[in-house]
């Protein structure tokens, strides 16, 4: 197809209208042309595909489909080829319905426990984050449908996000809130990225060109389009000069007419509205051209996929006394109602109309299981006969169960949560069940970390997160041993909600909302502060046991250009066969900047049999040991040592290795007069072209051997006097070494430097 034959035959109305949707879900189509109409659904866990009462919040109800797990448990994965695969499911899904853009993934940073749509995000850590977001991407468009990266950029937040400034240094977007879309824009290129609604830095993401275009695509080389999020738009004609090629939904016309009226008067290049066309045609083309509405949907299969998906993605985070996995002919008691009604999904965009769910209770059919309610999660209480029963059952049974979790009003779409607790009524149940049965397992669904009043009571703990349909099923398999437990936290969950690094600020004040925690966000704050947690970032148990051995690097010393490897060998040392999440981090020794003390850089999963060991090796380049230098507004990797670190989670580090990093960026300093001796002595050719005076200058400050008094010897160290010495500027020279100073020689001196 000739896109660009076919937009010069489209008249100006005709290419503005193109430009925003025809309705809700559909692009506009050109009869006269055969441009058709194309079809995008929320996603990104399954389709939420409408065809009458449209809406965004998840409202009205939409075709029967699959609910896979969401984000918040698929990145507990640590997966990449789980996360590719149920992307392909999903591709396929979309291949049967006509679909072309699946909305999603989600890869919003979890700046708090508090932001309403953390579910649907993954992680804390950009890395991950980024990794595992590029191979859902890859699956979904290796079946020819598209996929919307959203939301584009720093959308950390539900509360006032139509209207707030996320306020965000350089440093902290580019180290912390953009590099999960870098790594998916230039390792898979989505078709489409999404904008987000709220303002960065005062200017809306709808109409940012810095963002939209200076980084998406020019630096970034993004090809694809970009489309707001459903009425983000502010100013049409702005955003579109910006590089937001598509509005949806439709304005009704409304701001088609703004854009043709700005072209008629000059305000807007008519080039601008041609290139956004032919990029939305671009993508409606490379759909329809490889449509196959034959693909099957075997919704049965996906179910069963998503079952094994959920499995892998639990995260076990505690197991006192290997209380789990339970015994088949043991009497279990399943406590609370989740166990029959399972929470598996958020509220809003992402809510899918599943065709059919599988809850605990059912897969446990034909053990020795019997259920008491516990609580109401509709009514958010619990009766005093409902804990009776509840105390009962766990009495009369070897081991009780209780499923708890956040009802689906404590966490969606378009709100934030206000608190990090769970209903009081289920605490309740837990403490009493605890307090009959010493036996107690918690099996937790929940799409953000929570408050565990509880913990030192009960036994074991198992995180579901928000799992999917078949979240029953694969609890069932996990709680029973059918499957090891493989999950890692893909957050910190702390002590309590103060604990947490935004808590002063986050939300912010009115339409601004600074982060100011800057770079220490989750672990690399807990981790710095070394601050007590409920359970570290990359944390989680098995029913076996990993060792880790022999790791050894590629080299001693390298420069910011080489690449290097790290291998490791890795262990099965239990009799259970099970899959390890193997967490390389990196921690700079000497930063002259203020770094987290690691940085998670690098994860492989791999599935051992009992006593099976297997090498693992990882590639670090230039970004693994970088921070974004704000002077040179670009990546920069500090000269020094580096340690490389291999572990079970942030908190768990079982080896280390050193390498030294030669920087083939020279940094350009500049001196004068107010520069101070501790700066010039730590660079070593400042060091020398000021020596000449140095040696004076430390005299002037250090104590004498003999001529002065005890008193005076006492009242002036040598550590003092030397620290009084580094922080003097240069100025001090004329004040301190009187008629032996000379200015001319000075100024000599850092004119030689500077200009050198």
């Amino acid at each position: 197809m000739d896109i660009k034959a076919l937009i010069s035959q489209l008249t100006l109305e005709e290419k503005a209208g193109l430009c925003s949707g025809a309705d809700f879900w559909h692009t506009k189509a050109i009869e006269r042309l055969g441009i058709p109409a194309s079809m995008v659904s929320d996603g990104p866990h399954g389709l939420r595909k409408q065809d009458e009462k449209t809406d965004h919040l998840g409202v009205n109800d939409s075709i029967k489909a699959v609910c896979f797990p969401a984000a918040s448990a698929t990145a507990a994965s640590f997966d990449r080829a789980m996360l590719t695969r149920m992307g392909e499911a999903i591709g396929d899904s979309c291949q049967h319905e006509g679909l072309s853009v699946v909305l999603g993934p989600a890869v919003n940073i979890k700046r708090s426990p508090l932001c309403g749509r953390n579910f649907e995000y993954f992680s804390e850590d950009p890395y991950l984050t980024g990794k595992l977001s590029a191979a859902f991407i890859h699956g979904v468009q290796s079946r020819n449908v598209g996929t919307s990266i959203k939301h584009f950029a720093a959308n950390s937040q539900e509360h006032r996000r139509m209207s707030s400034s996320s306020e965000v240094d350089e440093r902290t977007l580019r180290e912390i809130y953009l590099p999960a879309f870098e790594t998916a824009v230039k390792e898979e290129q989505p078709w489409t990225v999404m904008c987000s609604y709220n303002r960065l830095n005062g200017v809306f993401a709808s109409e940012n060109p810095w963002l939209l275009t200076d980084v998406l695509r020019k630096e970034w080389g993004f090809e694809g389009y970009v489309v707001s999020d459903w009425g983000a738009v502010s100013d049409r004609v702005a955003g579109l000069a910006a590089g937001l090629d598509l509005e949806m939904p439709s304005s009704g016309g409304f701001n088609d007419k703004k854009i043709v009226e700005a072209v008629r008067s000059g305000e807007l290049d008519e080039a601008i509205v041609d290139q956004a066309v032919e990029r939305i045609l671009n993508i409606v083309f490379r759909f329809t051209e490889n449509a196959k509405p034959d693909t099957p949907w075997d919704k049965e299969a996906q179910h069963q996929l998503a079952a094994e998906i959920a499995a892998d993605c639990m995260v076990l985070l505690k197991n006192d006394d290997k209380i789990l996995p339970l015994q088949k002919d043991a009497s279990v008691a399943f406590i609370g109602e989740f166990a029959k009604k399972p929470r598996f999904q958020g509220g809003g965009s992402s809510h899918i109309n599943c065709f059919r769910t599988t809850s605990a209770l059912e897969a446990a059919e034909g053990l020795p299981v019997f259920y008491a309610q516990g609580y109401s999660a509709a009514k958010d209480s619990a009766t005093e006969e409902q804990i009776a029963e509840a105390v009962i059952a766990a009495k009369k049974a070897k081991i009780a169960v209780v499923f708890a979790g956040l009802p689906d009003v404590y966490e969606s779409e378009g709100y934030d949560r206000t608190h990090m607790r769970m209903p009081e009524c289920q605490n309740r149940v837990i403490e009493a069940v605890a307090a009959a049965n010493p036996n107690t397992v918690v099996v937790l669904h929940n799409g953000s970390p929570v408050e565990m009043p509880w913990i030192g009571k009960v036994k074991a703990v198992l995180e579901t997160y928000l799992g999917g349909q078949a979240v029953g099923l694969a609890t069932v398999r996990v709680l029973y041993g059918d499957t090891n437990p493989s999950g890692k936290l893909p957050e910190t969950f702390p002590l309590q909600l103060e604990d947490n690094p935004s808590y002063l600020s986050y939300g912010g004040e009115g339409d601004v909302a600074e982060y100011r925690e800057g770079v220490f966000v989750g672990y690399r704050y807990y981790d710095f502060k070394k601050a007590a947690v409920l359970f570290p970032f990359g944390h989680g148990l098995s029913y076996t046991d990993f060792a880790y051995s022999n790791l050894r690097l590629s080299a001693d010393t390298i420069t910011d250009q080489d690449i290097l490897t790290a291998t490791v060998t890795v262990k099965n040392i239990g009799d259970r066969a099970g899959k390890a999440v193997i967490q390389l981090y990196i921690s700079d020794k000497n930063s002259s900047v203020f770094r987290p003390v690691r940085e998670l850089k690098g994860f492989e999963k791999i599935y051992l049999q009992p006593g099976e060991e297997k090498d693992v090796s990882f590639s670090l380049d230039k970004r693994a040991f970088a921070y974004w230098n704000t002077a040179l507004h670009d990546w920069y990797v500090e000269p020094g040592d580096f340690t490389i670190e291999i572990g079970h989670s942030s908190r768990d580090i079982a080896l280390g290795a050193s390498v030294t990093v030669r920087s083939t960026v020279k940094i350009k300093r500049h001196y004068d007069m107010n520069s101070i001796f501790m700066d010039i002595l730590a660079d070593p050719h400042a060091a020398a072209v000021f020596e000449p005076i140095l040696a004076g200058m430390r005299a002037a400050f250090l104590p004498a051997d003999t001529e002065q008094t005890d008193a005076a010897k006492e009242a002036i160290t040598e550590e003092m006097g030397l620290a009084m010495f580094n922080y003097m500027p240069l100025r001090s020279i004329l004040s301190f070494a009187g008629e032996k100073a000379d200015p001319s020689l000075l100024e000599h001196l850092l004119n030689t430097l500077n200009n050198e």
